[in-house]
């Protein structure tokens, strides 16, 4: 049931709500992920396959480890906190099989 929620809540949101932080940034960049792509998957999650809440730091603020599925093999991973804003604090694309990952 989460994960349906983090979607509805995720699809409210516009490309200039989301914040990408440079470690995310650099992430990226080594891994050859389009800041792009990673925004569009946040703001419309039809990939998003799995989503675990983490434990924030302040009160008004939600942080999640979010998987968004390419294929059986390809997948990102964003580690993203919600408060008013979307904020990326990392950016991992993996080429294995997923659904071991998060079994």
């Amino acid at each position: 049931m989460e994960l349906i929620e983090l979607k509805k809540k995720l699809s409210k949101y516009k490309k200039s709500d989301i914040i990408i932080t440079k470690h995310a940034e650099l992430q990226a960049f080594i891994r050859n992920v389009d800041l792009e792509e990673v925004k569009e998957n946040v703001i419309n999650p039809v990939r998003l396959v799995y989503a675990k809440k983490q434990e924030a730091k302040y009160k008004k603020e939600e942080k999640y480890d979010c998987y968004f599925a390419y294929s059986k093999h390809l997948y990102h991973r964003y580690a993203l906190t919600i408060n008013r804003k979307i904020i990326i604090v990392t950016i991992i694309k993996i080429n294995r099989d997923w659904q071991k990952a998060i079994g």
